[in-house]
């Protein structure tokens, strides 16, 4: 076979494989849901259906101890577009984003709760409203169904505070149902509660973000696996956010600051001890509080700088070495 006939081939098969690529990618962590599985299948390939583009389901299984993954095995067994990942255990919904992110195809990538609360029915008006130039589509359970005191307060503060803090103004950042362009997510690496303020972290690469309003029903079967006590982690992961946002590729400039400024006032506090009380007046200085907090203050503020420095060699080391999974495969379904 001659060299141009070769190159014949394999352009074909490019062609090929470039129209069998699906264009949405919807990823679906799932932990104990046995009882929603068949309706979301059903009602995912509905939606996605009535697009008229090709389409994958990417579902995570993170680590349930429920009938999650025999259900996913039966129904992956006869639609090669349901592609399963099944982690060793449960390492939380973020682990199950980032899997989806590595593992999805698509152009966009839509990002969807298991338990049946949100709607897939939005997906095609998400993705019409990312087409006209958007980058992040995020969900807006404008009528919420959950509990007030124990859901959608926290959830109000929450919002309000991430908005604040991160000046990316989103009504409901805890909404799964989100749609984006894939090459945002795949630039992200996450870890913790961090894929609830996806949106902030991509807002640094200089995406366009805006919000619709979105279906939301109440749970129909399981138990929710979120709680107040989740609050905590989301305000330690939004302070974990904010650093990233401002000072993740310079930490001297947050600790350094810091420490000369505790340099400088020590530093004046022991030279007006020394200079002045001591020489100029003669009094003693060694029974002076003052004493103590001018050491005090240069000792932390050596301390700061060092830490800056540390900070500025750890980031070099994180942006040059390798990256690294946060989850652990057990095995794959209807994957290339």
């Amino acid at each position: 076979m001659s060299q141009y006939a070769v190159a014949a081939d394999q352009l074909a098969a490019d062609r090929a494989g470039a129209a069998s690529a699906p264009y949405v990618s919807v990823v679906v962590p799932i932990y104990n849901e046995e009882e929603s599985i068949p309706h979301l299948y059903e009602r995912l390939t509905a939606a996605l259906g009535a697009l008229g583009r090709p389409y994958e389901i990417i579902a995570v299984d993170d680590g349930s101890r429920d009938r999650s993954f025999a259900l996913l095995r039966e129904l992956a067994a006869d639609d090669e577009r349901l592609r399963v990942v099944r982690f060793r255990r449960n390492f939380g919904q973020t682990a199950g984003f980032a899997a989806g992110f590595d593992r999805a195809r698509g152009e966009w990538i839509v990002t969807i709760d298991a338990d049946l609360q949100n709607d897939p029915n939005d997906i095609p008006a998400m993705l019409a409203k990312a087409e006209t130039g958007f980058d992040v589509v995020s969900g807006w359970r404008a009528r919420r169904k959950d509990p007030f005191i124990n859901r959608r307060l926290p959830s109000i503060i929450a919002n309000r505070m991430i908005s604040w803090v991160t000046g990316v103004h989103l009504h409901d950042y805890g909404c799964s149902l989100k749609v984006y362009r894939a090459e945002v997510v795949k630039n992200i690496s996450l870890y913790g509660e961090l894929h609830r303020f996806i949106p902030a972290i991509a807002s640094w690469q200089g995406v366009a973000v805006t919000e619709m309003p979105v279906n939301h029903a109440p749970r129909q079967y399981g138990k929710s696996k979120y709680g107040i006590g989740r609050t905590t982690r989301v305000l330690l992961d939004l302070l974990t956010v904010r650093f990233l946002l401002s000072y993740s590729t310079r930490p001297i400039q947050l600790f350094g600051s810091i420490g000369l400024a505790s340099l400088i006032l020590g530093g004046a506090l022991l030279t007006y001890l020394g200079i002045y009380i001591r020489l100029i007046l003669g009094q003693s200085i060694g029974d002076r509080p003052l004493l103590l907090l001018g050491v005090l203050m240069v000792l932390i503020g050596v301390q700061f700088l060092g830490m800056g420095l540390l900070g500025e060699l750890i980031t070099r080391v994180y942006y040059e070495g390798r990256n690294r999974p946060i989850y652990v495969v057990r095995e794959e379904l209807n994957q290339e």
